[in-house]
């Protein structure tokens, strides 16, 4: 039991430093880091916090605290990755819809062009 809580405090503790490395090295943006520091910092707490971690387990009603670490890691990034999956769909509709706009100046444009021609 207490390796399994060390590996995840080692987990949990890697996982913030990659995240603050990734955000200082502009190769993630700060909105998108919020998430994980959030689960680092959970997953750091309950690795740490052996009485809490009984107390969740137990309200679950599974036999260990391993088990619940597990099923509430699991179950964090989970979240994690349903909301960038909303963000993800968000900016995939926002770039149809610019895309839109787009091709519509651009044929303003051309139109505009031929009839200045079309004039001279």
């Amino acid at each position: 039991m207490d390796r399994l809580l060390n590996v995840m405090t080692g987990f949990s503790v890697l996982l913030i430093g990659l995240v603050l490395v990734s955000v200082r090295r502009a190769h993630i943006r700060v909105e998108y880091s919020v998430s994980w520091l959030a689960v680092g910092l959970a997953l750091l707490v309950l690795s740490r916090w052996r009485s809490l971690l009984d107390r969740i387990g137990g309200m679950m009603g599974l036999d260990g605290a391993p088990v619940a670490l597990l099923v509430v890691t699991g179950a964090l990034f989970l979240l994690v990755l349903y909301r960038l999956s909303m963000m993800i769909s968000s900016l995939k509709d926002s770039n149809i819809a610019l895309a839109q706009r787009l091709a519509i100046l651009e044929f303003r444009l051309e139109s505009n062009e031929e009839t200045k021609t079309q004039r001279s």
